[in-house]
């Protein structure tokens, strides 16, 4: 058996409700120095929303005002579950053309999240996306 999800995902979500706003995502964002976060409904998920979603579907159509997580979020986000393994994970990334991905627990919470550098980290240690996704992230 190859290595689980379990194993390599990061563990630390950041989440934010439906009802919060894209700016409140965004201050999550830069607060923890990551791409994404989470979206939730109470404790399961439903969506997934990153900082290129709100450059695309806010910032270069001007609704920045008070629009809602939950208008610009990718809702249904392709999931893992924790005991699945390190290659189904390559393998969603790659029919999804997705770069990160939620892992929820049987209940649909989410309990980690999967991103392609640590996919790289586990996989090709020595490789140039692993030494990235390793370094500390960058402070303003």
């Amino acid at each position: 058996m190859g290595q689980r999800i379990d194993e390599i995902m990061t563990k630390d979500l950041v989440m934010v409700p439906t009802s919060a706003s894209v700016v409140a995502a965004a201050r999550k964002m830069r607060a923890h120095a990551i791409g994404d976060v989470l979206v939730v409904d109470g404790d399961r998920l439903c969506g997934l929303v990153t900082d290129r979603d709100i450059v695309t579907r806010v910032v270069a159509e001007d609704l920045l005002g008070s629009t809602p997580i939950a208008d610009i979020c990718s809702e249904k986000p392709v999931t893992l579950q924790p005991d699945q393994e390190v290659g189904d994970a390559v393998v969603l990334m790659r029919a999804h053309d997705v770069r990160r991905l939620p892992v929820v627990d049987d209940d649909g919470r989410p309990v980690g999240i999967v991103t392609l550098g640590d996919l790289a980290k586990a996989q090709d240690p020595q490789s140039a996306l692993a030494d990235i996704s390793a370094a500390p992230p960058q402070q303003d």
